[in-house]
């Protein structure tokens, strides 16, 4: 039901507009009552961007590992969401069809406010997810200035990638090219943060020693 309510308020968005489509619009559309729709989404606004939990997940399960550097746990959710992203765009015959909707999904997201805010509110709570696995992987308080730049410049590659997806992401182009050029630019951006994150975290104690 979660899935059928997704696809069913991405398609009605899309044709008529997010503010004139309404919850309860969705939720008759798809046979159930509108207190089941917000059993489900909390918000309207997460019916369109639903699939972001998966992410907070991975931030929580990949940075948590201390064997693994934070730029390469980050890199690792970033090559996982592409893939997701090209397997959507390459699955079945009608590839243009497919190519179009997204960046119509785009469109919507750019043009609608409450979903340019919505957005910027999730990127800030993965931020806040970042920062405590880290400082806890360091022994820091999740106020402290390390996790907190720490996650800041690593969730600085999660808006980069959708950035640079959107604009490779374009008509005539052939999609896995396009994949693996904001892979490049995901990958660029990367090492401008791996030295300072390097030996992150040395430990709460080293930090604090003057």
């Amino acid at each position: 039901m979660r899935q059928q309510l997704s696809d069913t308020a991405a398609r009605m968005f899309l044709e008529h507009g997010f503010d004139a489509v309404r919850v309860a619009d969705v939720a008759e559309a798809c046979g159930v009552s509108e207190k089941t729709a917000f059993n489900y989404f909390p918000r309207k606004e997460a019916l369109v961007l639903d699939r972001l939990e998966a992410t907070a997940d991975a931030l929580r399960t990949q940075l948590a590992d201390p064997q693994v550097p934070p730029v390469d746990a980050m890199l690792k959710i970033l090559d996982g969401e592409r893939d997701d992203v090209a397997a959507s765009l390459t699955t079945g015959d009608r590839q243009d069809e497919a190519l179009a909707r997204y960046r119509k999904f785009g469109d919507l997201i750019r043009d609608t406010p409450a979903l340019r805010a919505y957005q910027s509110e999730i990127a800030d709570r993965f931020t806040e997810i970042a920062a405590e696995v880290l400082a806890a992987r360091g022994g820091f308080r999740r106020a402290d200035p390390e996790p907190q730049i720490a996650a800041t410049a690593l969730l600085g590659l999660w808006r980069l990638q959708f950035r640079s997806l959107r604009t490779h992401l374009r008509p005539g182009r052939a999609v896995r090219p396009a994949i693996k050029a904001a892979a490049r630019e995901v990958h660029r951006a990367a090492a401008l943060i791996r030295d300072g994150l390097a030996t992150f975290p040395a430990s709460a104690e080293s930090a604090g020693e003057e």
